[in-house]
């Protein structure tokens, strides 16, 4: 199993001799505002893509998409896309990528695809009414590979890892959050509790959008067993 970082959540997976997309966020750097009522008014991507995007999409056999937010699915991405692989997301999502031509497969629980299980997880973007307006949100497992998705630790995190029990957990740990209303994704203490109950642990989603406040120093810093990438990083699992 290999795992490159293109940029934030957007990761290549080679797996079973096939090249899976998650979470393509092509866009170049500062063609998005700001995210509004956060505490840093700089246009997104922060960050720019280590490669062109045409190369990101180059090869693929499928693509994951976890939910509808434009820093997991941009307006680059839909032009780019290819029409013939499978994407798999969320079934509140199925409607709207076919209507950009994709060939959409919602994943309600559980599907087979090429030989490779995938199963959907549940998630919450944020605590409390925030996770609530954010969602609907999903993480899926791969295989022995848990794709947490834009989620904080809660039950249904530890459950997942408790059911599935995988080998690698890949976890966005952006330390994200608004004005107010507290973290929308994992801080140090949520993946510390990944860690905990996973061999490896992969954070991503880091220092490419303006209301991610956590660096990858200081995730390296708090937490040396993590496997934090650069962007273009591949990683060996």
């Amino acid at each position: 199993m290999r795992l490159t970082l293109v940029r934030s959540a957007t990761v290549i997976l080679e797996l079973r001799g096939r090249r899976i997309l998650v979470d393509p966020m092509l866009d170049d750097v500062g063609t998005r505002p700001p995210i509004e009522q956060t505490a840093n008014p700089v246009r997104n991507p922060t960050a720019p893509l280590p490669f062109p995007a045409e190369e990101v999409v180059r090869g693929i056999d499928a693509v994951i998409v976890t939910h509808r937010h434009r820093d997991h699915l941009d307006g680059r991405a839909e032009e780019l896309l290819p029409r013939d692989v499978p994407v798999f997301c969320q079934p509140e999502d199925d409607e709207a990528l076919r209507g950009l031509g994709l060939d959409a497969r919602a994943v309600e629980h559980a599907l087979e695809w090429d030989g490779i299980a995938i199963a959907r997880t549940p998630a919450r973007h944020g605590h409390g009414r925030m996770g609530e307006l954010l969602g609907p949100v999903s993480g899926f497992v791969l295989d022995d590979l848990y794709l947490a998705g834009d989620t904080v630790w809660f039950e249904g995190v530890e459950e997942t890892i408790a059911r599935h029990r995988p080998r690698v957990a890949v976890v966005n740990a952006a330390g994200a959050e608004f004005l107010e209303g507290g973290l929308i994704v994992m801080g140090v203490d949520d993946v510390r509790e990944v860690a905990a109950r996973v061999p490896t642990v992969v954070a991503v989603h880091l220092e490419a959008l303006n209301h991610c406040f956590l660096s990858r120093a200081e995730l390296r810093e708090a937490l040396p067993s993590v496997l934090v990438p650069d962007d273009g990083q591949t990683l060996e699992l």
